[in-house]
């Protein structure tokens, strides 16, 4: 072993320089490494090809099934408890190695299970999450709109019009991960009587409810998003969320899941940092590795600073969940400020490659370009820093 190779420091390797791992108890570093063996074993091969052919990790469903982490024990007992910081960790490892595996597990376990969760009745979790639990019935989250995606706490025009024992909807929804395929989607509409946002569980195959893919993209393109139209979909009342009663409930839902993009953005920018520091290693020009260089090693440092201040806001954050003491502002700053480092430091990982960081075989285009969709969803960064600039004068700048 060289005198260069002696001086590596393995922390600095992993991404992990502070040891935020060392936080976990034993169980949960257990627990951890078992996801970490899944990802490597199943989901990191074949990642890139997925991403070019577009094509959702669908056959994983009984394998993601077997390691028990869908879900709380809340759900069914058959989940062994999880905190928030383990639960953020694994998020966060699954997008530092594929985050359009991540969000496909989010978008199910977070989004969908998580409108349950939060808003349903006891009779409706029962009826639902357990089956959710072992990936027998697949969710959805409808929000956003083709023509309304920041403004969807005031604007949101798809309707719910009740007649009976049920309810009609009408209108649009775009961008819904998982939509083609799910069991369950929670559509979110705004009820023509009180005008009031309520949660809606449309079951796949009901008529009216029409889901088209989206294709062509240019992010997390191993995750089927859906352009859906719904054109007198009736819902039973059985079927609406009896704890979504304003658009107050959903934030209740963004607030968990927003916190979890802070996760997945800085496993995104460790997945990028982790192949420019690879690559450096072994890279030659003028005779030398290019990680010997100043300009490559000032890119890589400056990485594992942005990856390791994510790390510690999002590790505190889950502190403060676990405690049931975060609020809507923290998430949202969490979300605008670790979306942010992670598109900066993906762009520095894609410079260390210079030409052949266009391509996908080197890993590092594909966390490039799901940056971008990390970055936008669950709430633009300047719409997250609206939400934190209230909290810093008391004054709404929304409009």
């Amino acid at each position: 072993m060289s005198v260069r190779q002696k001086r590596i420091d393995q922390a600095a390797v992993e991404a992990d320089f502070f040891h935020i791992r060392d936080v976990l108890t034993a169980d949960e570093r257990a627990t951890l490494e078992r996801v970490r063996d899944f990802l490597d074993r199943e989901v990191r091969p074949g990642a890139n090809e997925r991403w070019a052919a577009e094509e959702s990790p669908l056959h994983l469903r009984d394998r993601i099934r077997e390691l028990n982490i869908t879900g709380t024990y809340a759900d069914d007992p058959s989940v062994a408890p999880r905190s928030y910081l383990l639960t953020g960790m694994i998020g966060m490892e699954m997008a530092r190695v594929d985050p359009s595996f991540a969000t496909f597990f989010g978008v199910h376990g977070g989004l969908g299970m998580g409108s349950i969760r939060e808003c349903g009745s006891d009779e409706q979790k029962e009826r639902w999450l357990p089956s959710m639990v072992r990936w027998e019935r697949i969710g959805a989250f409808g929000l956003t709109e083709p023509l309304v995606g920041s403004g969807t706490a005031g604007g949101l025009t798809t309707t719910a019009r009740r007649e009976g024992d049920t309810w009609v909807l009408n209108g649009e929804k775009k961008w819904i991960g998982n939509a083609t395929f799910a069991d369950l989607v929670v559509i979110w509409a705004r009820d023509e009587a009180d005008n009031q946002v309520k949660g809606f569980v449309v079951e796949q195959g009901t008529p009216g409810f029409t889901p088209e893919r989206l294709r062509q993209k240019i992010s997390l393109r191993g995750v089927h998003n859906a352009h859906i139209v719904l054109d007198d979909v009736r819902v039973p009342e059985e079927n609406r969320l009896q704890r979504a009663n304003s658009f107050r409930d959903t934030a209740r839902v963004l607030k968990t899941t927003r916190g979890g993009v802070a996760w997945s953005a800085t496993g995104c920018a460790m997945g990028a940092y982790e192949a420019a520091r690879a690559y450096a290693v072994e890279r030659e020009q003028f005779g030398r590795p290019i990680g010997g260089f100043q300009l490559v090693q000032d890119l890589l440092s400056r990485m594992l600073g942005n990856i390791t201040a994510c790390q510690a806001m999002v590790m505190r954050m889950a502190e403060l969940h676990d405690q049931d003491k975060l609020n809507d502002a923290q998430a949202a700053l969490a979300k605008m400020f670790c979306t942010t480092r992670m598109r900066e430091t993906v762009a520095w990982a894609r410079e260390v490659f210079g030409g052949n960081g266009i391509l996908l075989e080197y890993d590092v285009a594909r966390f490039f370009a799901d940056a971008e969709a990390l970055y936008s969803y669950e709430g633009t960064r300047d719409m997250n820093s609206l939400i934190v600039g209230r909290a810093c004068t008391g004054f709404s700048a929304f409009v």
